[in-house]
């Protein structure tokens, strides 16, 4: 076997690993992800699976990463070219509305059940939670400024109480939805996000 193709199938036993690893920790959490779990779904030795990562936590951390690729391709993406401020706000809730009511992951969000698992744990794995929560917070509260800036918004908008009572609405959402199969919580959740970026006060002032 030549390298070129060693490494090449290497990169798609890598890829299988990571795409099983998503839908199984949106299902089971992340400490689902069991090296022996994954192997025997797989067809894999555990030694073979372990050697692509290294570890467990290895492996849940690129899960996480995958995860947030993921997410960026379904709520960003589609989002990112509208004019920032109010209308991107619009579209970046429409768009993560969908995403929960599509269920993208098979067993709804991945990023809120890794927080519930992790939310009282140190490490690596909460460490990087964080930081893609953050990154979130701070992309939406970014528009949520331009906004203000452009009388879009009343101008004593908070942006951090803002962005705060979007996830409250995203959340609920995504609980509605995988503990309840509420059908009406998607209608309810798109007027939650209208009352919250109601543009009547700034037309107001």
């Amino acid at each position: 076997m030549s390298p070129r193709r060693s490494a090449a199938e290497a990169r798609s036993t890598r890829e299988r690993i990571i795409r099983r690893s998503v839908d199984v920790a949106s299902l089971e959490g992340l400490e689902g992800l069991t090296i022996g779990r994954l192997a025997e779904d797989l067809g894999l030795s555990k030694s073979g699976l372990l050697g692509h990562f290294g570890s467990k936590e290895a492996l849940q951390l690129a899960t996480l990463e995958r995860a947030s690729v993921i997410f960026n391709s379904e709520v960003w993406n589609p989002a990112a070219d509208a004019r920032p401020g109010l209308e991107r706000l619009r579209a970046l809730c429409a768009a993560w509305i969908s995403y929960l009511e599509r269920g993208v992951f098979p067993g709804g969000c991945l990023f809120v059940s890794s927080t519930f698992e992790y939310d009282g744990r140190g490490g690596p794995v909460r460490a990087l939670l964080q930081r893609q929560f953050a990154v979130w917070r701070r992309r939406l509260a970014a528009d949520v400024r331009t906004a203000v800036r452009r009388g879009e918004l009343p101008a004593g908008t908070d942006p951090e109480q803002l962005v705060f009572e979007l996830f409250g609405v995203m959340m609920s959402l995504n609980h509605a939805i995988q503990l309840h199969g509420d059908s009406a919580a998607v209608v309810r959740a798109q007027r939650a996000v209208h009352r919250l970026l109601d543009t009547t006060a700034a037309r107001e002032t």
